[in-house]
């Protein structure tokens, strides 16, 4: 076994999408390499309804799939396909935009004003640009949880995991995709297959990623005996870790546990040509995805 070194650990940038939806961007619109085959991670967490109530209101996908992951309140969805469907806390919707659809995620908060969730975009590749929509819903029930002996869980919503499989499959990258949490205090080695591109995103508790020498944390400064010293700090809430190569990745929990997204996926490893929510391969491509968003022929 192997542990995968930490190559990055980031924070979010706030950003405003759909209708004015303050949320948090882990990561997106960067170079598409880097974490090949995902494009972009939204962390919409709010407990303000004023910040999400105007939602995403009708917009295009093509070339790309959508998931959204709720942890807390509601997103009622709707396509151009005539599709709708309510994604309530614990729920979680894969969307295979193919060759093109519209549709509007529209979230209300639960009794507290909270609506908090995830949506993950992941590449498809040339083979599958233009295949047929597809969606599937899956209630959080239906999503397998395993707890080991010393209180680890992990709940899999897509991918194999601790002898369990997740109910989302088919999916060109074929990732895997985790709800981990960790007991504070624990120190954990998680199993990751060796080929494919590695992330994880915290957004409870915090905790330090081994690498292969050295725990890896945020580095910031602080101040001792009026000098200024860069240290590593726990890695926290809101904080994306990438990591190299490897079989497994190791992590200890702090005071307060750590939970957080652990995702994986088959590089795809092709040319990316990329204007908001349509995602090509070349810009050819791309102009006339955009060309026929224009004159009404982009949903076939």
């Amino acid at each position: 076994m192997s542990v995968r070194p930490v190559t990055h650990i980031g924070g979010t940038q706030s950003t405003l999408e759909g209708a004015g939806v303050k949320l948090e961007r882990v990561f997106g619109f960067q170079d598409p390499e880097m974490l090949d085959p995902f494009l972009l991670l939204d962390d919409f967490r709010n407990e303000r309804p004023e910040d999400y109530l105007a939602g995403f209101p009708w917009h295009p996908h093509r070339g790309i799939e959508t998931i959204t992951y709720v942890l807390a309140g509601t997103v009622e969805h709707g396509d151009s396909l005539g599709n709708t469907g309510h994604l309530g806390a614990g729920d979680v919707q894969w969307m295979t935009a193919g060759r093109g659809i519209m549709h509007q995620e529209m979230p209300t908060g639960d009794d507290r004003g909270r609506m908090h969730g995830f949506q993950l975009w992941a590449n498809l590749p040339s083979s599958l640009k233009m295949t047929e929509p597809r969606y599937q819903d899956v209630a959080a029930k239906e999503i397998p949880v395993v707890v080991d002996d010393d209180g680890t869980s992990a709940r899999i919503i897509c991918g194999e995991f601790w002898g369990k499989r997740g109910p989302v499959d088919g999916i060109a990258a074929e990732p895997q995709y985790l709800d981990i949490h960790v007991p504070a205090g624990q120190k954990k080695r998680l199993k990751v297959d060796t080929y494919k591109q590695t992330f994880a995103y915290v957004f409870e508790g915090s905790g330090t990623f081994d690498g292969a020498s050295e725990p890896f944390g945020v580095l910031t400064e602080k101040e001792f005996g009026g000098e200024e010293l860069k240290i590593r700090d726990q890695t926290g809430n809101r904080s994306l870790v990438v990591f190299g190569s490897g079989d497994e990745i190791c992590v200890e929990a702090g005071d307060e546990g750590i939970r957080f997204l652990l995702v994986s996926g088959a590089p795809i490893k092709e040319p990316v040509a990329w204007h908001g929510p349509i995602v090509m391969n070349t810009r050819d491509e791309l102009v006339q995805a955009v060309s026929e968003l224009q004159n009404g022929t982009f949903i076939r």
